[in-house]
Parts: C-alpha cells; sequence; structure tokens
C-alpha cells in the first residue's frame, strides 16, 4: 500500500480562497482584520514562522503587524504592550510567538491577552471553552488537524483515534475536538506502556510527542490515517515524530514534513483572526 499524500499546503491554499471571500464582506463594512505579532528575541526557527504567517496573511487579504523585540525586554514592558494592544479596537488578533526568554513567564503573558483576541486559542477562558463544547477560538494546530482529515472525507464518528502526545498546544486539545465528532480517543505519551497495543486498532493515528522519528511503519495500523505534527532537522534534512518512509507503505493517507501540519496551523491562525474580527 503506497499512502495518499495528505498536502497542508493544497488544502491551506483552497481554504485561503474562501477565507479571503469572507474578508471582502468584512472589508465591504469598514472591517479590515488585523492580526499582530509580538516576537521576543532572534530564534530563527520563530522568524521564518512569523514570515510565513505574514506571506498567509497578504494571501487572505489581512492586515498584519510584527512587533520585534530584543530578548533583553522586561516582562512588564511585555505586559504592558499587551495591554496595548487589548484596548486597540483596530487589533482582531494577537499571538505572542514562543518560546521567550527564561525571564518572561508563559503563563503570565498568555493570561494577560484577552481571550476575544486570543487567536491561538492558548488562555484559559478559551481551553475551558473548548473543553466544554462552547464556541470559542480553537487553537490552530488542532484547528488545522481537524481541517486535514476534513478534507481526506474521513467521518470520525466511531473511529478509533490513537494520540501521541499530550501536550496543552496540541496533543489535548486534538483529542477533545476528535471526541466531539464521536470518535473513541485514546491518549498516549512517550511514557506509555506497550504503545504498539494502543495502536493497534487505530483508524487515525495522530502524533505529536516531539521525538524525531519515534513512530515507525511497523507500528502503524494498514489502511490507518496518519498525521505527523512534530518537526526535526537531523543532519540538515527536516523530518517528523514519524519515520515517514517506512510509514506510508503502511498508511492509506499520511502527512508530510514539511508541507503537511505547519502551513495548516498558519491558515488556521489566519481563520481564527478573521472569526475574532467578524464577532465584533
Amino acid at each position: 500500500m503506497t499512502a495518499k499524500i495528505i498536502s497542508g499546503r493544497e488544502v491551506a491554499e483552497n481554504i485561503l480562497q474562501d477565507l479571503k471571500k469572507r474578508v471582502d464582506i468584512l472589508k465591504k463594512k469598514n472591517i479590515t482584520p488585523k492580526l499582530v505579532v509580538v516576537l521576543v528575541g532572534d530564534m530563527k526557527a520563530s522568524a521564518s514562522y512569523v514570515a510565513q504567517k505574514e506571506k498567509f496573511a497578504v494571501k487572505a487579504g489581512i492586515d498584519s503587524e510584527v512587533l520585534r523585540f530584543n530578548s533583553e525586554i522586561s516582562e512588564s514592558e511585555i505586559l504592558n504592550q499587551i495591554d496595548e494592544i487589548n484596548k486597540d479596537d483596530e487589533i482582531h488578533g494577537v499571538i505572542v510567538q514562543l518560546p521567550l526568554p527564561d525571564h518572561i513567564s508563559v503563563t503570565k503573558v498568555l493570561n494577560r491577552i484577552d481571550p476575544k483576541k486570543d487567536v491561538d486559542g492558548f488562555t484559559p477562558t478559551n481551553v475551558g471553552k473548548l473543553f466544554l463544547g462552547e464556541e470559542t477560538l480553537v487553537s490552530c494546530t488542532p484547528k488545522g488537524i481537524m481541517s486535514m482529515l476534513e478534507s481526506t472525507g474521513t467521518d470520525l464518528n466511531g473511529k478509533n483515534v490513537t494520540v501521541i502526545g499530550r501536550s496543552n498546544i496540541v496533543g489535548k486539545p486534538v483529542s477533545i475536538l476528535c471526541q466531539q465528532q464521536n470518535a473513541t480517543v485514546t491518549m498516549c505519551h512517550s511514557r506509555t506502556k506497550d504503545l504498539n497495543a494502543k495502536l493497534a486498532d487505530a483508524d487515525v493515528v495522530i502524533v505529536a510527542v516531539g521525538v524525531a522519528k519515534f513512530i515507525n511503519g511497523d507500528q502503524i495500523p494498514s489502511g490507518a490515517i496518519v498525521i505527523d505534527v512534530g518537526i526535526h532537522n537531523i543532519d540538515g534534512k527536516l523530518c517528523g515524530d514519524v519515520d515517514f518512509e517506512t510509514a506510508s507503505e503502511k498508511a492509506s493517507a499520511i502527512t508530510p514534513v514539511p508541507g503537511g501540519v505547519g502551513p495548516m496551523t498558519v491558515c488556521a491562525l489566519i481563520e481564527n483572526t478573521i472569526i475574532a474580527a467578524e464577532r465584533i
């Protein structure tokens, strides 16, 4: 079996076309969605990711601005900056690019963001609403994953989904989203005992454990759909949490790295910004 490649780039491009139509409607009401990205320090990976966000913003027709600060900025200065963003009615969405320098509390910073502008979906208010099944701004990577599964025509009703990774950013929220579509979800992580047994009856495998090639083809049930969230640079080559070559021989569909979940995460961020503007 040779797996179908689920191209995040292609799915994102299709979604962006629809998002632009929604932006055009807002602009007729004199509302132009605006996203602000707060970037602290000069990490190459963060800068690259921010550049992709700016590119997608242009395609969707929304405004975007990057506020860059050196790594020496104080925690209080960042918190004051977020307060100013919260008060600015022209700004509809804000994200703080992680990681932050050690002297700045991620918890304090995220909690300071107005939940209505929390387009990363990280504030306790939005996480709580997600858990309760209420309307909210959903975390971008989990939201992007669900869009990718939808693009394959997958109906999760009654399906077995195994999620490997329990982070607040991906594993936990994506498990909730799958349960909301009536999937039976098994949560695993790097310390799960007898992981192969947990994978044996999976219809969908979502891997976000943060370890290069943690899962290989021998562990993938024949015909399963595999979503690889990880990205690693090994000897100059990018790979994911899944060994793509062996897994693609067993899976019915699989996301590539790069070009899989990454573009969908950015696309979800743009959509959340538009949703925030639509709710005014």
